[in-house]
């Protein structure tokens, strides 16, 4: 880290003017407001934990990382760990990225500067409630199960998670490689998300076997259990001639990629061939052909349905993939495979497919095209299609979904009283950012049926502030770009991580280029004198004559009513969702009627 100095607002520069630290904050239920911040705060509203980003990046503009790092702990627990491998729904979100505003921020590099730089020393302060005397069975210490456990102990009440493997974590431990996820990371935040009072049995397994616990006795023993057990097991491929996919499990060199992983992690010797063949279109196809790589594959293809475009992973982990030396080959389906006389693989045969229309999950359809079969000699072939909940654990009937994911009803709770389920085990295999904010969803809800009440509450709190906090020139820096190990060392060993992080230059300069979003400006109609001055200077279409405003049926602002007739004029009105937050407005008034509150979204106690 360099020894750039904290700054202050003594310094001349804008960034600093507006501090927000008033007295006159106050907290607010209204429509109007939750709406907004809804509507003009895209990334957090895309986060499924609804993490408070512009404010953890303004913290680390202000050289503040432990700040940083605790506004991030208090959406989504593991900051450290998703600052590496979260699937960055808020970055497609990012304004900064809509057109003609340039790319968007580097959020989730951001999020994980925040955990490396912070200080040393840097203690984590939390608000704890009474003992409630309750107490909680979670089933699986996956970041689903974490971080309920860490929520519900907040909470007060007396927590036990059982756990089957060896060490918590669940696919964060044995899924996802270490050069993605070093597990000292992984570690230190699991004890700091876990060290409030959780009991972590591990080695535990719950079920009907020999040695297991039944979830009957969990139901009897606790006065509430959670379900977070995710998908633990993996989908089948459907063959030509073997629609059920059994026959796979005999073939030598042939296995599904998430027991792979599985039985990697937990200590078991890996090989493969020299051509590699992977089947699948997401995170997990992609991390078993760069493990793969590192385990001697020398020629590694990953093979998908539809296009490279459009499956589920980011853009960056393609690349570093492509520049591993993987290869991405598209428009492909697997129907068969070929083996020799001792059953061991030799080929797979595709079938061609061509595009089709969009289906419900928002990805494209892939068509087979008749009589384009065609083979890929490989040696090995890891199968990533997915994964799935499996139930035979349960010796209580829980009612499933159309989906067979576990049903829950509003609060979290499955058709088995004091049942509650949450994570992949309810909305099927997705990503550890999503996992962890329906997790800690639901641990309000239970939370609220154990207690016969509801205890916190979600408003949005609005402070004044001073000044404009960016600079117009802001705008124009590019995106820092993550350091990365070099290509010639990263694939020499498995826990060599790739990405190194930002230091202190370059999170600096990525935080300046966020349009601090929960920045909301405003107008006052009874001081503006309607001079012009704020729209002339505008630099984008943010700034507009308005006859009224649309009011909807929940009480949020609707649509802005524009008018180009100045005897129609009612109000000039900021319009924040094109608002670029460059201040140009606020310095150029000649009445001052223009003003600048922080909205954001706080948990507060009922």
């Amino acid at each position: 880290m360099n020894d750039r100095p904290k700054r202050t607002s003594a310094e001349p520069s804008r960034a600093t003017r507006g501090n927000g630290r008033s007295a006159d904050t106050y907290y607010s239920s209204d429509p109007r407001d939750i709406g907004w911040v809804r509507q003009n705060i895209p990334c957090q509203t895309a986060c499924p934990a609804a993490t408070n980003i512009p404010a953890y990046i303004w913290s680390i503009m202000e050289g503040d990382y432990g700040t940083s790092y605790e506004i991030n702990r208090e959406a989504n627990v593991l900051p450290g760990v998703l600052g590496r491998i979260c699937s960055r729904p808020c970055e497609t979100k990012c304004r900064h990225g809509w057109p003609g505003n340039g790319d968007a921020v580097s959020i989730c590099n951001l999020k994980r500067s925040a955990a490396d730089l912070k200080h040393a020393g840097h203690r984590i302060t939390e608000s704890l409630y009474t003992p409630s005397g309750k107490r909680i069975a979670i089933v699986g210490a996956g970041p689903a199960g974490v971080a309920a456990a860490h929520d519900l102990s907040l909470l007060g009440h007396d927590v036990t998670i059982f756990e089957r493997e060896a060490e918590a974590g669940g696919m964060l431990r044995y899924g996802i490689p270490e050069f993605r996820l070093p597990r000292d990371i992984l570690k230190v935040e699991l004890h700091n998300a876990l060290r409030l009072g959780v009991e972590l049995k591990t080695g535990v397994s719950i079920g009907n076997g020999p040695g297991e616990i039944p979830l009957s006795d969990l139901k009897r023993d606790f006065d509430a259990v959670l379900l977070t057990t995710g998908c633990a097991a993996a989908i089948d491929l459907p063959l030509k001639d073997d629609p059920a996919g059994h026959k796979i499990h005999s073939i030598g060199n042939v296995e599904y990629g998430f027991e792979f992983l599985l039985d990697m992690h937990r200590g078991t010797p890996k090989h493969v061939g020299k051509r590699v063949a992977v089947v699948g279109a997401g995170f997990t196809a992609l991390d078993c052909a760069r493990v793969a790589r590192r385990l001697g594959g020398e020629e590694v293809t990953v093979h998908i349905r539809t296009g490279e475009e459009y499956i589920p992973v980011t853009k960056e982990e393609i690349f570093e993939a492509k520049r591993e030396d993987v290869r991405m080959l598209g428009l492909r389906t697997p129907v068969d495979i070929r083996t020799d006389e001792d059953g061991h693989l030799t080929s797979v045969q595709f079938v061609q497919n061509r595009l089709g229309g969009w289906r419900d999950n928002g990805r494209r359809k892939a068509i087979a095209i008749d009589g384009s079969e065609f083979d890929i000699e490989c040696d090995t072939l890891l199968i990533a299609i997915g994964q799935k909940t499996v139930h035979d654990f349960l010796d209580v009937e829980v009612k499933l979904d159309r989906w067979d994911n576990a049903a829950v009803d509003g609060h979290g709770m499955t058709s088995v009283e004091g049942v509650f389920a949450a994570g992949d085990y309810v909305r099927g295999a997705s990503t550890v950012i999503e996992a962890i904010g329906h997790a800690r969803e639901v641990a309000l809800g239970i939370d609220t049926w154990l207690m016969g009440r509801e205890r916190r509450k979600r408003m949005v709190r609005i402070t004044p502030v001073d000044a404009p906090l960016r600079e117009r020139s802001f705008d124009f820096i590019t995106p820092q770009h993550m350091p990365t190990e070099e290509l010639g060392q990263r694939c020499k060993a498995l826990d060599r991580e790739v990405e190194l992080g930002y230091d202190d230059r370059l999170a600096h300069e990525e935080s300046k280029r966020c349009y601090l979003c929960n920045l909301a400006y405003q107008i006052d109609p009874d001081n503006c004198i309607f001079c012009r001055a704020c729209i002339d200077v505008a630099p984008k279409n943010c700034i507009k004559m308005v006859e009224g405003v649309g009011i909807n049926a929940d009480g949020t602002y609707g649509s802005l009513q524009e008018t180009g007739e100045w005897n129609r004029v009612g109000a000039i009105w900021i319009d924040n969702n094109e608002c670029i937050r460059c201040g140009a407005c606020f310095d150029v008034c000649p009445t001052r009627c223009i003003s600048i509150s922080r909205k954001e979204f706080v948990t507060r106690d009922v």
